[in-house]
């Protein structure tokens, strides 16, 4: 191997003050974990590299400390521009203190800025974010006070408004793979996904930065295709070889062959449907979006609330009728969830993540079931801000202004409930402290207006009923079986739904 492998140690030393950072990942997928640690090690001793921007598509933490929380220390990030927040509440924590400049710009965006500040663009063009925090008529994307910047500009090109996200320059890139060659030539082949790792490589390496890739080892040459080489040897200034801890498939799996498809026939004593799932509020919110997919669907699911989804499915046999994908490029197949969100197993294909939010952004997708915090009366919803939480818009704007129907999911009411389900009804008993549907949402993630004027079918999915967004409102179209419309629902909302002159009340089955 030649002088391109260094340790991680010396590979933090490269980082000057005020550099900006570009980092892969997507949960604990593709984190370059160890060098991540050795940043942060630096730091504590030296108080090196100060005021660095960072810049990151997907979030990347596990919500304590690995990741992206590294970095999370006083005086090291003075900027970031963000896809996501929730995982990395360290750096949470700096940007409501206003000790950093906080920015959230959609993910699908973020990972498209790469590529094209690699095309040496001037910044990225797109319908994405209108109408939402990220248009600068509302936030432009900018999450706290110390955020002064405009990053986003409103154009109109032929009487069709776009938002322009400017291109900046970046100084270095910290990526992960498996395996390098003597030329630092980077295959993936235990990786859950490429994410948008050659984007960035080429990115930086254009801009004149250096490209440090974190592999699990390193060989005299490739006895592979030289398709397999997902970053070219010519983008790499330095491999850095990390310890097993340090290179977990996932942050919840050291490794599991399905993700990376070196498991390609899945184990039918693995099968989810072959486990008894406990029914609850959450697998009754699945059942019922199950009864809105529709056979040949390409669908893509969110985290959270909308994973019951491929539960129910899973049960049902109607996961055998549709494709689920992941934005960060899984196709098929199963995904998986928790910390291991992102990787799919048994997937007909893996694509880049920068090529996945191509088809988000162009339509492709037919249905989408995403969650939800906070819903108003015109339809507005928020995931990303609530008080002095801030989660960050991740994927969610890319896929809910594009999906053909997009389905919001979540429990009628935030904080502890308590429902008692039976075999024909459902009761509930304790109702949670935080209403969801408001009169006006604290941050504006998806425009609901805007999503008819595109001729988008919206919906929301709760263990009480069902409502369709009309140009006049919400419509609650369906209820459960137990429920009283006014005591359990219409009393708990802040302003008045609409109430369809035919309400369907759901089968029992969704019970048993």
């Amino acid at each position: 191997m030649n002088n391109k492998v260094i340790t991680a140690e010396q590979a933090a030393e490269i980082i000057k003050d005020g550099q900006t950072i570009a980092t892969g990942g997507f949960v604990g997928i593709g984190v370059p974990e160890a060098l991540l640690c050795a940043i942060q090690k630096r730091f504590l001793k030296q108080q090196k590299p100060r005021d660095i921007t960072l810049v990151y598509a997907a979030g990347q933490g596990d919500g304590k400390d690995r990741g992206l929380n590294h970095l999370g220390e006083k005086g090291l990030v003075k900027r970031i521009i963000g896809g996501h927040w929730g995982l990395v509440p360290k750096l949470g924590q700096l940007a409501y203190a206003n000790e950093l400049e906080a920015y959230n710009l959609p993910q699908g965006v973020i990972s498209h800025l790469y590529r094209d500040i690699a095309a040496g663009k001037p910044g990225t063009l797109t319908h994405v974010g209108l109408h939402t925090f990220v248009d600068p008529r509302v936030d432009g994307g900018k999450l706290n006070a110390a955020a002064k910047e405009d990053l986003v500009e409103l154009l109109t090109i032929g009487q069709q408004e776009y938002l322009f996200y400017k291109r900046f320059p970046i100084d270095i890139a910290l990526l992960r793979g498996t395996t390098a060659d003597s030329k630092g030539n980077i295959t993936m082949e235990r990786e859950a996904l490429t994410l948008e790792a050659l984007s960035i490589a080429q990115a930086v390496h254009n801009c004149g930065g250096k490209v440090l890739v974190q592999v699990e080892r390193v060989i005299d040459k490739h006895q592979v295709s030289p398709q397999l080489v997902k970053i070219p040897g010519i983008l790499v200034d330095a491999v850095i070889v990390a310890k097993a801890e340090d290179h977990m498939q996932t942050f919840s799996e050291p490794y599991n062959p399905a993700y990376s498809g070196e498991l390609l026939t899945e184990d039918e004593n693995l099968n989810s449907s072959n486990i008894e799932n406990a029914i609850d509020s959450r697998l009754i919110i699945g059942r019922i979006a199950v009864q809105y997919l529709k056979p040949g669907s390409i669908v893509n699911l969110g985290i959270g609330m909308p994973e019951a989804v491929a539960q129910a499915a899973t049960e049902s046999g109607d996961i055998n009728s549709i494709t689920l994908t992941v934005e960060p490029g899984g196709i098929g197949g199963t995904p998986a969830t928790g910390l291991s969100f992102g990787a799919t197993a048994y997937a007909d294909s893996i694509i880049d993540q920068t090529t996945q939010f191509d088809f988000y952004d162009g339509g492709g997708l037919d249905q989408a079931f995403l969650g939800m915090a906070e819903v108003d009366e015109l339809g507005n919803v928020n995931v990303s801000r609530f008080g002095t939480r801030t989660a960050g818009a991740g994927g969610f704007i890319n896929i809910s202004q594009n999906a053909k129907e997009v389905f919001f999911m979540g429990a009628f009411t935030s904080g502890k409930q308590q429902v008692d389900i039976m075999a024909d009804a459902l009761s509930i008993k304790q109702n949670g402290s935080v209403k969801k549907f408001v009169k006006n949402v604290q941050h504006l993630t998806f425009n609901g207006q805007h999503g008819l004027k595109n001729n988008q079918k919206i919906r929301f999915i709760t263990e009480r009923g069902v409502f369709r967004l009309t140009k006049n409102g919400l419509l609650l179209e369906a209820i459960v079986p137990g429920i009283d419309i006014q005591k359990d629902i219409v009393a708990l909302m802040d302003f008045k739904p609409l109430v369809a002159q035919e309400l369907k009340v759901l089968s029992c089955n969704i019970f048993n």
